[in-house]
C-alpha cells in the first residue's frame, strides 16, 4: 500500500516512482521477483535453449540408480543436471516407482548448501523452503504412479552445488523403504482463539514426528469434524450459545495417529450466524493516519463508515521502535483520541506495518524476541485486535512469521493480515514475496486470517481495469488452494481481501466509480472476507484529469463516493 507522498514522515521516495518490475532503489537488499510474464517467458526460451545446445544425453547424475534387486522394490528418486553454465544450472529429478503397487502421491525433499537456491521451478508444488531445506510435492496431474511408471520436475539452480540428503515419501531417495511405526507427539496447548455464534476457530501448538506430520483431526463432541495441516482451525455450522467439547489429534503420512489433546470445552456465542458483532471488519480502506485530514470521526460522520485500516506504523530512527511513519509516537494524542472516538461511535481500526517506504518495522527488529515485543507494543498501546503486515520490500520473513505466532499465542484473538504485492492477473501474487511468505507463515505456525490482494500497479492484457483486479485476485485465490490445500473453497474465499487503489494509479491504469460496483458484487456473491482501497485521503475530485496525487483521485467523483460505494460489501 502507499503512504502519503509528504517528505516529512519518510526518508525515502515512495516505491510507486521507486519501484520498476519488483525493485527498489532504497532497499539495501532489493527483493528477488520473478519478472513479469513476458520476461519469463523470455528467459525460459533462453533456458530451453541452453539445454537443447548442452544437451540431455549425458546429465551429471547426483544420486546413483539402485544396483540390486532389493533396491527395485521400492520407490526411487534421482537427480541430473540436465544442463550447467557454471553460475547456474536447470535440476531435473525423476521419481520411478519400482515397487508392486500404485504410488498414489509423492514428496522430494531436498538441502542445498549456501550459496546454491532454487528459482523457477515447474511440474510440482514447493510446498517448503527454509535455511536450503526445499520440499517438492506433486502436482495433480502427475502423482499417481502405476508399477514402473516415472514423472519428473525440474528447477533453475542458483549456484553449482547440487542437492543432498534426498527423501522421497520420507524415506531415502534409495534404497529399500523403512517401515514407519512411530507416532507423532499429542498436539499441545489446545485453546480457543475465537468464536461466533455459529463458528468455534482454535488453535494449538505443533507436534512433531520422526518423518514429519502430515494433519491434525478436530473432532467436536466426540465427531470428527474437519482436518488440517496448519495449527488452527475454524469448525462452522455449530449452534448459538452452546458449549462444544473439542480434541486435536497428529497424523502422520504413513498413517500413524497420535493420542488426542485433553477435552476442550468451548462455547459459541449467542445471535443469528447472519448477524456479524458490531466491528467486524469488512470493508477497510486504508486511511493515512500520519496526515492530519481527513480525521476518522471526520469520515465517519460524512459517510457513515466506522472501520478503517491505520498506515503505517514503522520502525524508528532508535531503531526497533514502532512509530507512525516512523517519527510520530504510538501514543500521539492526536491518533489515539480519533481512534477512540471512533469506537465509542462503535467503529474499529486495523493497524498496518510496513507499506512502501521503510524503515520497516519487522527489518529494524533483529531478533524473534524483539519484533514479537514491537507487535505487543502495538496491540497494547492502542488497544487493537487486528494487525495486517504490508510487505512491499525484502524482510526477514522467517523472524517476523516467528515473531507473529508468538503474539498470537500470548494475544489469543488478535488476528493477523498479509497485504502482498501482486505480479500479473494471470498470476496472483508475487512468488518470494507472496506465496513462499505465506508458505512461510503456515509452517511457523501462524494463524493467517487474511491474504490482502494489492491489485495495483500489476501487468495485464484486459482493456478494463476492474476486470484485471478481478482476475487478479481469482488468481490469488488458486494459489492459496496450493498453500492449503485441506481448506475448501468457501473457506479460502473468506481469507482472501482485495485492495484496489482508486482513481488513478502509477501504471497509468484508472480505477473507476465502474469498477468499484462491479468488484462490490463479485466480492458478495464469492463471500470474500475483506475489502478495501488506497486510499481514504484520495477520496475525492478535487483534482479531475491530474496526475497521481496523495489527496485525490485525479478523476471525476464526489466526496468520499467510493467509500460509500464499498459500504455496500457485506461480505
Amino acid at each position: 500500500m502507499r503512504p502519503a507522498f509528504h517528505a516529512q514522515h519518510h526518508r525515502t521516495t515512495p516505491s510507486r516512482f521507486r519501484r520498476r518490475n519488483g525493485t527498489s532503489a532504497s532497499s539495501a537488499s532489493p527483493p528477488s521477483f520473478v519478472p513479469p510474464a513476458r520476461h519469463r517467458a523470455r528467459r525460459g526460451l533462453r533456458s530451453l535453449a541452453r539445454l537443447l545446445a548442452v544437451g540431455i544425453t549425458a546429465p551429471l547424475a547426483f544420486v546413483a540408480l539402485p544396483g540390486g534387486v532389493a533396491n527395485a522394490a521400492t520407490p526411487e528418486a534421482t537427480f541430473a543436471k540436465a544442463s550447467d553454465w557454471g553460475s547456474g544450472f536447470t535440476g531435473q529429478y525423476t521419481i520411478r516407482n519400482q515397487g508392486s503397487t500404485t504410488l498414489t502421491t509423492w514428496r522430494v525433499e531436498f538441502d542445498l548448501p549456501a550459496g546454491t537456491t532454487v528459482g523457477s521451478y515447474w511440474d510440482a508444488l514447493q510446498t517448503g523452503s527454509t535455511g536450503g531445506h526445499y520440499v517438492f510435492t506433486n502436482r495433480e496431474y502427475n502423482g499417481t504412479l502405476a508399477p514402473g511408471a516415472a514423472a519428473s520436475f525440474g528447477f533453475l539452480g542458483a549456484g553449482s552445488a547440487a542437492p543432498t540428503n534426498c527423501k522421497l515419501n520420507g524415506n531415502p531417495c534409495t534404497g529399500p523403504a523403512q517401515p514407519d511405526t512411530t507416532a507423532p507427539t499429542v498436539p499441545s496447548n489446545l485453546r480457543l482463539s475465537g468464536a461466533s455464534s455459529s463458528s468455534l476457530t482454535l488453535a494449538w501448538n505443533a507436534s512433531t514426528d520422526n518423518d514429519r506430520v502430515s494433519g491434525y483431526d478436530v473432532f467436536v463432541d466426540g465427531a470428527a469434524a474437519t482436518t488440517v495441516t496448519g495449527t488452527n482451525a475454524t469448525v462452522s455450522g455449530l449452534a448459538a450459545a452452546r458449549s462444544y467439547t473439542v480434541k486435536v489429534r497428529a497424523k502422520d503420512p504413513t498413517g500413524n495417529l497420535s493420542a488426542f489433546t485433553a477435552d476442550l470445552a468451548a462455547s459459541t456465542t449467542p445471535g443469528g450466524p447472519d448477524n456479524p458483532p458490531p466491528g467486524s471488519v469488512r470493508s477497510v480502506p486504508y486511511i493515512d493516519i500520519t496526515r492530519e485530514s481527513p480525521t476518522l470521526t471526520e469520515v465517519a460522520a460524512a459517510t457513515g463508515h466506522k472501520v478503517f485500516t491505520l498506515a503505517f506504523v514503522l520502525g524508528s530512527n532508535s531503531g526497533c521502535d514502532p512509530q507512525w511513519g516512523g517519527t510520530i509516537p504510538l501514543a500521539e494524542p492526536r491518533i489515539v483520541n480519533q481512534i477512540n472516538a471512533l469506537r465509542a461511535q462503535g467503529g474499529d481500526v486495523v493497524v498496518a506495518t510496513g507499506g512502501a517506504a521503510g524503515p520497516y518495522l519487522e527489518a529494524s527488529c533483529g531478533s524473534v524476541d524483539a519484533l514479537a515485543g514491537a507487535y505487543l507494543k502495538i496491540i497494547d498501546t492502542l488497544g487493537v485486535k487486528h494487525l495486517d503486515i504490508d510487505i512491499e520490500a525484502s524482510i526477514p520473513v522467517d523472524t517476523m512469521n516467528k515473531a507473529l505466532a508468538r503474539v498470537q499465542r500470548d494475544r489469543p484473538g488478535t488476528t493477523v493480515s498479509f497485504t502482498l504485492m501482486i505480479q500479473g492477473d494471470d498470476y496472483g501474487l508475487t512468488p518470494i514475496l507472496g506465496v513462499d511468505l505465506l508458505k512461510n507463515a503456515r509452517d511457523n505456525g501462524v494463524s493467517v486470517d487474511i491474504v490482502n490482494a494489492m491489485t495495483m500497479e500489476f501487468g495485464t492484457s484486459r482493456p478494463v481495469w476492474g476486470d484485471a483486479v478481478i482476475a487478479a485476485s481469482e488468481a490469488t485465490l488458486r494459489q492459496m488452494k496450493e498453500i492449503w490445500p485441506a481448506k475448501s473453497d468457501a473457506e479460502l474465499k473468506r481469507m482472501l481481501a482485495v485492495t484496489p487503489m482508486i482513481g488513478r494509479n502509477f501504471n497509468g491504469k484508472i480505477f473507476t466509480q465502474s469498477d468499484a460496483g462491479k468488484l462490490v458484487t463479485w466480492a458478495n456473491t464469492n463471500h470474500i472476507g475483506r475489502l478495501g482501497f488506497w486510499s481514504v485521503g484520495r477520496d475525492n475530485g478535487s483534482c479531475p484529469g491530474g496526475g497521481v496525487s496523495p489527496s485525490c483521485s485525479s478523476i471525476a467523483q464526489s466526496p468520499y463516493e467510493f467509500t460509500t460505494l464499498f459500504k455496500n460489501f457485506t461480505g
